[in-house]
């Protein structure tokens, strides 16, 4: 893999392997009208920062395209993913007070346009509120097999006071957790994981330390329930997407208990 950075606020990742490709960044300012995005009815008329990333890759189908920002949805087979990538990034630049706008065609790649306010009015809605929430210094061991929530997951708790170990494949969590399972005092994990699946990675860690408090986060899914996880060990059950006041909460009624 190859970067190439230019003067004009843009850089390019040349990609490898066997089918190769180019993912190019930009950056620039631009301004921004009610009306010129309907799909976002309430963005402000101002000046923004829009990022674009792009790709040459195959382009996304027009039948899946009005889709892809939703919840859960995804192309990948059963267990290698759980479809809320995008629906994260979706709410977190909502969140911000922006949007995003997608450009692909079959065979001619696909550039996503992120527009972030350039000076925002007020706090951001992450912040807000922020030193209310609870807190803590406990060790966890965070688990999620997509790398950029398990990413987000850390950067959020870490922002809480916590320190954060995290592992994106749950053979290796489990590893972890038996080699040094008196260092951490809860587990969060996800539940849809290809090879080993939340449910079943604590119960392994349960057989090693029964005490261990876990916490599963999961999507839709028709294998585990509330009560199934509570039956295994479970301490607590967690809707995915993540949101920070939601599991700051969560973390100390499972500590504090």
């Amino acid at each position: 893999m190859d970067h190439c950075q230019s003067q004009s606020g843009s850089f390019a990742v040349f990609l490898g392997g066997e089918k190769g490709g180019i993912l190019r960044v930009e950056r620039k300012r631009t301004e921004l009208h009610g009306g010129d995005l309907p799909e976002y009815p309430s963005l402000k008329t101002g000046a923004y920062i829009e990022l674009v990333v792009r790709d040459t890759g195959a382009g996304i189908d027009p039948a899946i395209k009005n889709k892809i920002f939703d919840p859960y949805f995804t192309t990948k087979q059963t267990g290698k993913g759980t479809g809320l990538g995008l629906a994260i990034v979706h709410g977190i630049i909502r969140d911000y007070g922006g949007a995003i706008r997608v450009r692909s065609a079959p065979g001619k790649g696909t550039a996503f346009h992120i527009f972030l306010l350039a000076s925002p009015e007020k706090a951001l809605p992450q912040d807000e509120g922020a030193a209310v929430l609870p807190s803590g210094t406990e060790r966890i061991l965070f688990v999620d097999d997509e790398e950029m929530i398990a990413d987000m997951g850390k950067n959020m708790l870490e922002r809480l006071g916590y320190s954060v170990t995290t592992q994106v494949n749950s053979f290796e969590a489990l590893q972890t957790f038996r080699i040094n399972h008196d260092q951490f005092d809860l587990i969060i994990t996800d539940q849809t994981m290809p090879g080993m699946t939340g449910a079943e990675l604590a119960g392994e860690m349960l057989h090693i330390r029964p005490d261990i408090p876990i916490i599963l986060c999961t999507g839709y899914s028709s294998s585990i329930s509330e009560e199934k996880a509570k039956a295994i060990g479970i301490r607590e059950f967690l809707m995915k997407p993540i949101v920070k006041k939601d599991i700051s909460r969560l973390i100390r009624k499972v500590l504090d208990t």
